[in-house]
């Protein structure tokens, strides 16, 4: 193989490069609006095992075997908007993350685009505080991602961000909830529905969604630049 060849194949490789403003570029951070939208209103269920603290006690009764599938099954209706943030971030990298972020909270001003609409009151409601997060938590998770990254460091990298968008949501939350003199008992149930479980999904989802992002970068590098 010649030396002119060899250069050309080894041009279209790619080694982790940042991602230039083209068309390309412009289209791929339009369509992660859209697919951020479209995650925004997707509902899947999650089905897993668990096993519940009266496991042993519920084994010992005798119950037939549908009886404890159904038992230690537990089903989750699951929204994957975070592993979908996650995905774009691996997919077009800090810089062009934030922008496609940035674009979803400009449309969801004007138009119904957040999952319980949209427009300037939004700004009020309580769980907008973790749509804002999302451009921290893209900042400092995309700089963790720069260059090569281990995929031994990808869950303490999924950990870190999914964390602060939950911090901060909780965080404007209380700051809504205050201005609203809202009841302590409203307070603890939101945290409870947005931040409970849901972080551990939320964690383990975005593990899987880096990395599929971080592939699908590399098979779409020479479309982005």
């Amino acid at each position: 193989m010649s030396k002119r060849v060899a250069d050309q194949i080894n041009s279209f490789k790619y080694k982790g490069e940042p991602i230039r403003i083209t068309l390309g570029t412009l289209i791929m951070t339009a369509l992660c609006v859209i697919l951020l939208i479209i995650a925004t209103f997707t509902q899947i269920t999650v089905k897993h095992p668990y096993f519940p603290a009266d496991t042993f006690f519920y084994i010992s009764q005798g119950y037939s075997g549908f009886e404890l599938y159904n038992h230690f099954i537990k089903s989750y209706d699951y929204i994957p908007q975070i592993p979908v943030i996650f995905f774009i971030l691996a997919l077009l990298g800090r810089k062009f993350g934030i922008t496609a972020i940035i674009m979803y909270i400009i449309l969801g001003m004007f138009f119904p685009i957040f999952a319980l609409g949209g427009g300037i009151s939004y700004l009020f409601e309580y769980g907008f505080g973790y749509i804002l997060a999302y451009i921290p938590a893209v900042f400092f998770t995309g700089t963790l991602l720069k260059g090569k990254t281990d995929y031994l460091r990808i869950p303490v990298i999924a950990l870190v961000g999914v964390v602060t968008i939950h911090l901060l949501g909780i965080l404007y939350m209380l700051f809504i909830s205050t201005l609203r003199h809202a009841p302590i008992e409203l307070i603890t149930s939101w945290i409870s529905s947005q931040s409970g479980i849901q972080i551990l999904y939320d964690i383990f989802f975005t593990i899987i969604a880096i990395i599929i992002g971080k592939q699908t970068r590399k098979l779409f590098w020479i479309v982005m630049c």
